[in-house]
């Protein structure tokens, strides 16, 4: 009966360490793929972390070779939310975003060039995400 009692306590004990994923993993949505003339490979997925409303870009997501690639987010409306830059200093690059609460829902995510003033791709989601 003691080492039963053992036994249960380090599985318990063991259960507690192990590594716990995203707890937004079941409640996040990913896009249809992007297709545009520059941005056309990747998806965008959105998910819910801390709070706010964060989207990420696929890993096979290519920054498209422009001047001043940004996100952008098209809500329900068609309204238009220009974010941050895809590239920063260096090779870095914004692959995770989080969604300003002004933005109600995001419907399409786009990859604008703000210096041409050219959209280069969107992925669109199965129905807009919050």
């Amino acid at each position: 009966m003691r080492r039963t009692g053992i036994v249960v306590l380090a599985s318990l004990a063991a259960v507690g360490l192990m590594p716990i994923g995203r707890s937004s993993a079941a409640g996040s949505h990913t896009s249809a793929p992007f297709s545009g003339v520059k941005a056309n490979t990747g998806t965008v997925t959105q998910s819910q972390e801390g709070g706010e409303n964060v989207l990420t870009l696929s890993d096979d997501f290519k920054v498209p070779d422009t001047p001043d690639p940004h996100w952008q987010v098209v809500d329900s409306k068609g309204k238009t939310y220009l974010l941050q830059r895809l590239p920063v200093k260096g090779d870095k690059v914004n692959r995770r975003i989080i969604v300003p609460a002004y933005v109600p829902d995001a419907a399409k995510v786009q990859i604008w060039c703000a210096f041409a003033e050219t959209l280069l791709g969107e992925a669109e989601f199965a129905s807009p995400v919050k």
